[in-house]
C-alpha cells in the first residue's frame, strides 16, 4: 500500500466516539448548564457578541450609541456563550486531533465543484445566521435547551426542522450522489 493510501486509510478506519455515550455527555453539559447559569446552550449570540467587539474597534461611539449592539455595553465579550462558542471550536478541534482526523479539505460529491460547494455554503450559513439572530436564539439551543425544558414549541420546531432537511436533501441529491 503506498503512503497516501494509508493516510487515507487511517482517517477513514478511526472509529467515531459512541453516540449514545456522545449524547449522555451533551445532556449532562446541558444539565450543567442550567444548574450553574441558570440557562441552556446556544452559540448564536456568541457570534453577534464577537461582531460587536469588532465594530467597536472600528467605530467605538456608534457601537455604544446603537440599539442592537450598544445594549451589552463596552464589553461584549463578557458572556458566557462566547466562551461555550469558542469551547465547541476548541472541543472539536482537540477530539479531531485526538482521533487523527485533521484533514484540510472540502467534502463535496464528484459533481460539484470546490467553488459551488463553498458557495452553498457561505449562502447556506449566511441565511442561517440571519435567521437566528431573527428568531432571537440559534437552532442548537431551541432544539437542546427548549426540548429539554419541553417547550412545545421546540418540539415542533426540531420535528420541522428534520422534515425541511429531508425535503431539501432531495433537491441536492445530484450534488452528493456518487
Amino acid at each position: 500500500m503506498r503512503g497516501a493510501d494509508m493516510k487515507k486509510q487511517d482517517i477513514t478506519t478511526n472509529k467515531y466516539m459512541n453516540p449514545y455515550l456522545a449524547g449522555i455527555g451533551l445532556g449532562l453539559a446541558l444539565l450543567a448548564s442550567f444548574l450553574v447559569l441558570g440557562a441552556g446552550l446556544g452559540a448564536s449570540s456568541g457570534l453577534a457578541r464577537i461582531a460587536a467587539c469588532t465594530e467597536l474597534c472600528v467605530a467605538r461611539a456608534r457601537t455604544l450609541s446603537g440599539e442592537y449592539f450598544g445594549k451589552w455595553g463596552p464589553n461584549p465579550m463578557r458572556y458566557y456563550l462566547v466562551f461555550m462558542l469558542a469551547g465547541t471550536f476548541i472541543g472539536g478541534l482537540c477530539s479531531a486531533l485526538l482521533a487523527n482526523r485533521v484533514k484540510l479539505q472540502v467534502e463535496r460529491g464528484k459533481q460539484s465543484s470546490v467553488r459551488l460547494r463553498v458557495g452553498f455554503a457561505l449562502v447556506g450559513g449566511v441565511l442561517v445566521g440571519f435567521a437566528s439572530r431573527l428568531a432571537q436564539g440559534c437552532t442548537s439551543g431551541q432544539a437542546l435547551s427548549g426540548t429539554a425544558l419541553l417547550l412545545t414549541g421546540s418540539f415542533v420546531f426540531l420535528i420541522c426542522i428534520f422534515a425541511g432537511g429531508y425535503a431539501t436533501a432531495r433537491f441536492f441529491r445530484r450534488q452528493w450522489n456518487d
